[in-house]
C-alpha cells in the first residue's frame, strides 16, 4: 500500500509541475523556435520525456531545470534540421523571393535565432522566463560568468546585425 501512496504522491508532483511550467515551457520553446506550434510540440515532448524518466527526474533537486534543458536541446535540434532544410531548398531554387519588410520583433527574433545555441539559449532563459544568471547556469550546465560573456556576446552580435547602438546590462542578475 505504501508503494501505491509513493507513486500517487509522485504522479501528483509531476502533474503540478506540468501545470505549473507549461507556458513558460511553450514559451521557451517558441522564443528559441520562432514558431509556436513547434514551440508547442517541443514542450509536451520534453515533458513527456520527464514523465518517462519521472522517478529520476522528478528526484532532481529541480526538475523544471532538467525539463527547460530538455527544451533547449529540442530547439537546438529543431534549429539545425531548418538550416539543413533550408540549404536544400536554396539548392532546389537558387534565387528565392525575399520580402521586403519585416516587422522588428520578427527580424529581432529571427537574429537570436541565428545566434550561436548557448548565446540564444541565454538570452531566451534570461529575456522570456526572466531567469536569473545563476538559474540559466545550472539549466545550461555551465559557470555563472559564462553565461554572463554569453549574454554580452549575444548582445554585442545582436546590436551589429540590427544596426542598432549596443545597450550594456550591467545588472545581470
Amino acid at each position: 500500500m505504501a508503494r501505491h501512496a509513493e507513486a500517487s504522491t509522485s504522479t501528483a508532483n509531476f502533474e503540478r509541475l506540468y501545470r505549473q511550467d507549461l507556458s513558460a515551457l511553450i514559451a521557451l520553446a517558441t522564443t528559441m523556435t520562432g514558431n509556436r506550434d513547434v514551440g508547442a510540440d517541443l514542450a509536451h515532448e520534453a515533458l513527456a520525456r520527464a514523465y518517462r524518466d519521472w522517478r529520476t527526474v522528478g528526484s532532481l533537486d529541480r526538475p523544471g531545470a532538467w525539463i527547460r534543458r530538455v527544451v533547449i536541446n529540442l530547439a537546438i535540434d529543431a534549429h539545425r534540421r531548418r538550416a539543413r532544410e533550408a540549404i536544400a531548398l536554396a539548392r532546389l531554387d537558387p534565387h528565392p523571393i525575399v520580402a521586403s519588410s519585416e516587422a522588428v520583433d520578427v527580424a529581432f527574433w529571427a537574429a537570436v535565432r541565428a545566434l550561436p545555441e548557448r548565446q540564444r539559449a541565454a538570452v531566451t532563459l534570461y529575456y522570456v522566463e526572466d531567469l536569473a544568471v545563476a538559474e540559466i547556469a545550472e539549466i545550461l550546465g555551465v559557470a555563472p560568468g559564462t553565461v554572463k560573456t554569453s549574454l554580452f556576446m549575444a548582445r554585442r552580435s545582436l546590436a551589429a546585425s540590427l544596426g542598432a547602438e549596443e545597450v550594456l546590462d550591467d545588472n545581470d542578475r
